[in-house]
């Protein structure tokens, strides 16, 4: 992201911030009920990726490692490894709307909303055009009710409705960003979405991928009157100008050293991401509020095991193999942290055992934990019974084997390390303002912290003379975008490349027998065009291939080997 266009990093003055002193809010208590009271608390303001309050949790992370006595083993000899984040963006212009019959000849009558009835998103492109205003209803196509953007856009300005009847206002659908890359997909030159009412967008708290073509928001009465010039196709001139803003994140990392010189590059990770949702915005199942999400379960309470562990691991006997600790940002934007360590790793990870995650950890019910992952290596599910019967309150451990979903163990098992992801389940309060210190199950933290010491310790070998217990990895694919639920929506069988791309979605592979398969695409293939739509990236894929059908024929257009190739296949139905 750091070659992007129009690239602007905030200085460092914005971090220098006075974090608040961990005593002033931890109440005296220790162990995780004090972590979980720091990072939680209003005064972080929610952890949002790159903010002032991360920048305090992160220091908080490194001076309990820096305690602790673990080694730094993040860059240039810190607790930290940087990369850069969006946080935002900007109106870098004036900007002009203007409606007017025949093109703002004399005798023309025009109009232009107020600065307050109108304002281009945070992803929309930057232009100056003039063209005919099209209306396209909902914007998008959903299977029953025959509403459609236009199929054909040519350069107009496309108008659409913000929400739709019988659409939810958090469903894909009403998604401006969803109908903007439709939009831009049919040929649109730019899209005006009405809001009859509520707020305008604010650029400022953006994070998704910028179009090429102009997004703007219209609301209230110059809602209405844009809608009635869509209709008669008036035209209008439209000059946006956006770009984004860029900011240091921080995954915080810090090594436990082996005694043992012969398994000194045979690292065991431990891991947990810090980083929550900010004063809500995307990702919030609270929609409109802007006001602190705490994230006290998702995640200060796996990080709070994680430092847990890390004093039981540090307090005792030293190792055999390193254990390295790392405390994630960005995962709440798309595993970024961990995608980026992956990719850069501070320490080498060709020899790494295995990877032990914990990701919402706070809210243990009638016992149970679930596990994620115990298929990704056939030592697993041993390993974990025995560690889970050393307690002296074992859990009832419900497991699955998959080493993929959404959370940071994912970046390590695409990376070829067996996983495991503890999790003690979703709650009302999951992404929502509530998720506050007073909800979690204190007692249960602390049993989780201790069977992932336990388990990190019989990979590394802390006992006296103890033998080391080496993983056999187990190898599936990772799941294609999908229409975010099992059994229902299209089937296509490609395996997207996660890591990023200058344009489209390179495929690791195809499913054998797959409708994809079946089309002849192969591993290595660019996706650029889907049904219709272009693919510049995972989001373009993603909703392009929701829009579709089972049974669906669909036209896919890739590169392969410098050659554009259009490809013929029918889509499947998910089971």
């Amino acid at each position: 992201m750091g070659g992007a266009a129009g690239l602007v990093l905030l200085p460092a003055a914005v971090w220098a911030q006075t974090c608040p002193a961990p005593e002033s809010l931890t109440g005296g208590e220790e162990g995780v009920v004090a972590h979980v009271r720091f990072l939680a608390d209003d005064a972080l303001e929610g952890r949002g990726v790159a903010s002032d309050g991360a920048r305090c949790a992160g220091d908080y992370i490194a001076d309990v490692f820096r305690e602790l006595g673990l080694t730094p083993a993040g860059d240039d000899g810190s607790f930290f490894q940087g990369f850069e984040v969006r946080t935002g963006s900007e109106i870098t212009g004036p900007g002009s709307l203007t409606i007017s019959e025949g093109g703002g000849d004399a005798g023309n009558p025009s109009f232009s909303p107020s600065p307050d009835q109108w304002r281009p998103y945070g992803f929309s492109g930057s232009a100056d055009l003039e063209a005919t205003l099209v209306y396209g209803g909902s914007g998008v196509a959903r299977s029953g009710d025959g509403a459609r953007m236009v199929s054909v856009a040519d350069g107009r300005i496309v108008v659409v409705e913000a929400m739709t009847e019988g659409v939810p206002a958090g469903g894909l659908y009403a998604d401006p960003h969803f109908k903007a890359t439709v939009a831009q997909g049919r040929g649109a030159g730019a899209l005006i979405v009405l809001h009859d009412e509520g707020e305008l967008p604010d650029p400022s708290r953006e994070d998704r991928p910028f179009l090429r073509i102009p997004v703007v928001a219209v609301s209230g009465e110059a809602a209405r009157t844009v809608r009635e010039a869509a209709r008669r196709e008036a035209t209008a001139q439209l000059h946006a100008e956006t770009r984004p803003h860029w900011a240091e994140a921080r995954n915080v990392a810090a090594l436990l050293p082996g005694s043992d010189p012969d398994l000194a590059n045979e690292i065991v990770v431990v891991g947990a991401h810090y980083d929550h949702l900010g004063m809500g915005g995307p990702g919030s199942l609270a929609p409109g509020e802007v006001v602190v999400h705490n994230g006290a379960d998702d995640n200060a309470s796996g990080t709070a095991a994680l430092l847990e562990v890390a004093r039981s691991l540090a307090d005792g006997p030293a190792p055999r193999r390193p254990v390295l600790f790392l405390a994630f940002s960005g995962e709440e934007r798309g595993l970024l942290g961990s995608g980026h360590f992956v990719a850069a790793p501070t320490l080498s990870l060709d020899a790494a055992v295995g990877m032990l995650n914990m990701d919402m950890v706070g809210r243990l019910r009638e016992n149970r934990l679930t596990v994620f992952g115990v298929g990704t290596a056939p030592e697993w599910p041993s390993l974990l019974e025995g560690a889970n019967a050393s307690l002296a309150a074992p859990f009832e451990l419900i497991t699955s084997p998959d080493g993929y979903g959404p959370s940071d163990h994912s970046s390590f098992y695409g990376a070829g390390i067996p996983v495991l992801h503890f999790f003690t389940n979703t709650h009302a309060e999951y992404h929502r303002p509530d998720d506050d210190v007073a909800t979690l199950e204190m007692d249960g933290l602390e049993r989780v912290a201790l069977l992932v010491s336990a388990l990190t310790a019989d990979l590394a070998g802390v006992e006296s003379g103890a033998a080391v217990q080496d993983l056999s990895l187990v190898e599936t694919e990772p799941p294609e975008p999908s229409e975010g639920g099992r059994g229902y929506g299209p089937y296509f069988g490609s395996i997207p490349d996660m890591s990023s791309q200058d344009y489209g979605v390179r495929l690791t592979g195809v499913r054998e027998g797959s409708p994809a398969d079946a089309a002849g695409l192969e591993g290595g293939d660019v996706i650029v065009g889907f049904g219709g739509s272009e693919v510049s990236d995972i989001y373009t894929y993603t909703y392009a291939l929701r829009e579709l059908n089972p049974g669906d024929p669909v036209d896919v257009i890739v590169m392969r080997d410098g050659r554009r190739m259009t490809l013929q296949a029918v889509l499947g139905e998910r089971r």
